[in-house]
């Protein structure tokens, strides 16, 4: 393994320009097929958006039986407030005015059926039209359906032109009603909305993070020809594993979000693993310096030649040493982030098996960057990586930059925290797991949920409409739960009385036939159809035995039927993982008790940060600071989400604080000095990368999507517990207490360890 990456640091020295030139290629590829859809629909465009669902579930065979059944197409709506259709004459007047609007749409291609009151004989008195008119009578309905048999072309045709003419509607009330407004509501509206919603939080995430990022790591190199080599590598990350999330769209549904939690990940990980790549070669370019200052430098190797400065001969030796030990850090921690990620491969539901392909694909871009991009970026730039900052120079700066500076001295605040840690080991263990306990407690009473329309922005037209039209169009509403029954609806009018007497249960339709089945439509006393009394209905239904064949289908439905996919499948993929990362850390350690150990801290670790999340977003602390409005609990596939990456970068920083222990461990020195000086070079980097990847998340957090903020959120609070709490005190303690039991493994495995030895 060493042998590959001292490959890797020639490579970067002997062909810096071709391994540019062939990164800049590649982004821009990506960034033009992804983002200009030169290649016909752009990344955006090939998105799906909807309810997150569970192939084979009951909820899932449901729906399919439902949509098999149903012969109606595409639907739009329009939805017109501001009239009073208690006056008669402005009733007439409305009707008079609408007709061309139907005359119109009736000739648009595609079109089926338009349906609304001012078409019904006595238009808004005929009792059919209780639907169609808002409860408070200042309102009304108008619905487009679609031929059922349209091409997707033709029906996307169809929608544009059915929905440009109903938009035109108030300006034609408006000599009748004047005032009067209206919106359109569809499916495809819906998607598009959450669609714009993603595009432009994305926008505002990076807008925030990366000017944030820059400027933390200028004080961290004290200069920004330093600072800009891990954005260089985040960004070639970034545009391209946009273009490798729109090669997958033609293979996998990929949800919008997800390209949003592919981004925050890629980005953090590619600053994280840059920042940690420059500082390596700048600690050893200044280690080289100090060498030959003091005479006792090696000579050049034979064949150098002899007019090559000894400073550009400095430069390529400590970015060949860089790739050796930091790049092969860089490789360890991705292949455990990756490793982590991929678990989500294991489960059923199909939005959690498109993150983990996406976010593996983004995980080694930003290490293939950072060990080939960022190296030959440093071989370029040559000495002027070396030469002192301006900032240094700065009377108010030159406290702070030699206090953040990537270049650690010999001893400093990381080395004695340490000591102290080493002094009181058991008060230092106790009191950091009684905070990390109170943090996480909040997560007994975790709720997981599948929301819908409730993720959108609390100011968004579409939210609103829904709204709008569950309070006032109560005829109009669809059922909270749905039954979908093999039998003819005169057995299940039997079932639909049993359901009727059930706690939460304010209504039941008569059943509906329906093509060989009879449906059931159940109304909830709740306005959150995945309310935990929704969720009771769907259950208490479900336990009933009616002698035949049903489906209960709904929000509710569906996230039991979620929650029991991440519950089944949690054991195969969290042992998968857990087997792996000890094989991994082993294999970098030859430790058995590190591993473990690692696997514990980061255990609390996660469950504080979900504990966070869980008093926040669920409870609702905070929520007029970070603009959300509060549900009733955290997004199913946000808490897998959320324990699959933050695993994964607590592991991150795991591995770098532990290879530089191991590295002073091998040179001889003691475990509570290995510790020391372990912790006093990779503090400094740990705590700033830290910084940054916060910064990071903290940025999409800016954004207005519920979903994003809580990713967002749990994995900054995540970062935050797991480099200040667990790396400079938990671990420290426990190693400390350990003592040389830290690097103990059996006879056979430490033989095994010796034969295979990737870390020297």
């Amino acid at each position: 393994m060493s042998c590959v990456f001292d490959r890797l640091g020639r490579l970067a020295t002997r062909r810096p320009r071709t391994i540019v030139a062939v990164w800049a290629v590649f982004a821009l590829l990506c960034a033009f097929t992804a983002l200009m859809g030169v290649t016909g629909q752009d990344l955006f465009e090939r998105l799906r958006t909807g309810e997150p669902t569970v192939p084979g579930s009951e909820s899932q065979e449901g729906r399919e039986i439902l949509a098999d059944a149903e012969d109606a197409g595409a639907q739009v709506s329009f939805m017109v407030q501001g009239a009073d259709l208690t006056d008669p004459d402005q009733v007439t007047a409305i009707g008079e005015a609408l007709a061309p609007a139907h005359a119109d749409l009736a000739e648009i291609d595609g079109v089926d059926t338009v349906v609304d009151a001012f078409l019904l004989p006595d238009t808004v008195a005929n009792p059919a039209a209780a639907g169609l008119v808002s409860t408070a009578r200042d309102g009304f309905l108008m619905v487009v359906m679609l031929e059922p048999t349209l091409t997707e072309e033709a029906e996307e045709s169809a929608h544009d032109a059915v929905v440009a003419r109903l938009e035109q509607v108030p300006g034609e009330l408006s000599a009748a009603v004047p005032g009067v407004t209206g919106v359109a509501s569809s499916s495809a509206i819906l998607a598009q909305e959450v669609v714009d919603q993603v595009r432009e939080d994305l926008v505002t995430g990076e807008t925030v993070a990366l000017p944030v990022a820059l400027a933390i790591m200028v004080l961290v190199f004290a200069g920004f020809l330093s600072a800009g080599l891990p954005l260089v590598g985040a960004l070639v990350s970034i545009v391209g594993g946009l273009g490798v999330l729109l090669a997958m769209t033609y293979a996998i549904d990929i949800d919008s979000f997800v390209i949003n939690v592919v981004t925050v990940l890629g980005l953090g990980l590619s600053i994280d693993y840059g920042l940690l790549i420059v500082s390596r070669f700048r600690e050893e370019a200044h280690r080289l310096l100090a060498e030959t200052a003091a005479g006792t430098s090696a000579t050049p190797p034979a064949g150098l030649r002899r007019r090559r400065r000894h400073r550009d001969h400095t430069v390529e030796q400590a970015v060949r040493t860089t790739v050796a030990t930091a790049g092969r850090t860089v490789a360890f921690s991705a292949v455990t982030v990756a490793l982590a990620v991929s678990g989500l491969l294991l489960l059923r539901p199909e939005v959690l098996r498109s993150i983990a392909a996406a976010g593996v694909a983004v995980v080694l871009l930003a290490v293939l960057s950072a060990i080939t991009l960022v190296p030959a970026l440093l071989m370029l730039l040559g000495e002027r990586m070396l030469r002192p900052s301006l900032l240094g120079r700065v009377p108010g700066l030159r406290r702070v930059v030699n206090g953040l500076g990537d270049v650690a001295p010999e001893d400093g605040v990381f080395s004695r925290l340490a000591r102290g840690v080493h002094a009181h080991p058991w008060i230092v263990l106790v009191g950091t797991l009684a905070v990390l306990g109170l943090l996480a407690s909040p997560v007994a009473g975790l709720q997981m949920r599948n929301s819908t329309t409730e993720l959108l922005p609390s100011q968004s037209p579409q939210r609103d409409y829904i709204a709008t039209l569950a309070a006032d169009y109560p005829a109009a509403t669809a059922p909270d739960v749905t039954v979908v029954a093999r039998a003819g609806a005169d057995e299940v009018a039997t079932l639909a009385e049993e359901v009727g007497s059930f706690e939460h249960v304010a209504d039941v339709a008569a059943p509906v036939a329906l093509d060989g089945y009879s449906v059931l439509n159940v109304f909830v006393d709740t306005d959150d159809a995945g309310s935990p009394e929704a969720a009771a209905v769907v259950q208490d239904i479900r336990a009933l035995d009616p002698g035949f064949e049903t489906w209960v289908v709904g929000q509710a439905a569906n996230q039991l039927d979620f929650n029991a996919a991440l519950v089944e499948g949690l054991p195969i993929a969290g042992g998968i993982i857990v087997l792996a990362v000890l094989v991994l850390i082993f294999l970098m350690t030859g430790s058995v008790l590190v591993p473990v150990k690692a696997i514990v801290v980061n255990v609390l670790s996660l469950a504080a940060s979900l504990g966070v999340t869980v008093w926040v977003f669920q409870e609702g602390h905070g929520a007029d600071l970070l603009g959300f409005t509060p549900l009733s609990g955290l997004e199913s596939y946000v808490v897998a989400v959320v324990v699959a990456f933050g695993f994964g970068l607590a592991m991150d920083y795991e591995v770098f604080l532990i290879s530089r222990i191991k590295e002073y461990w091998d040179a001889g020195y003691s475990n509570d000095e290995a510790v020391e000086k372990g912790l006093q070079r990779s503090g400094r980097i740990i705590t700033s990368a830290a910084l940054i990847i916060i910064a990071v998340f903290a940025g999409f957090m800016a954004g207005d999507l519920i979903v994003i903020k809580q990713v967002g959120f749990a994995l900054a609070i995540t970062v935050l517990v797991d480099a200040t709490l667990v790396r400079m005190l938990l671990v420290p303690a426990t190693m400390t207490l350990l003592g040389k039991w830290n690097w103990w493994a059996p006879a056979p495995l430490a033989r095994l360890y010796e034969g295979l030895k990737i870390v020297h």
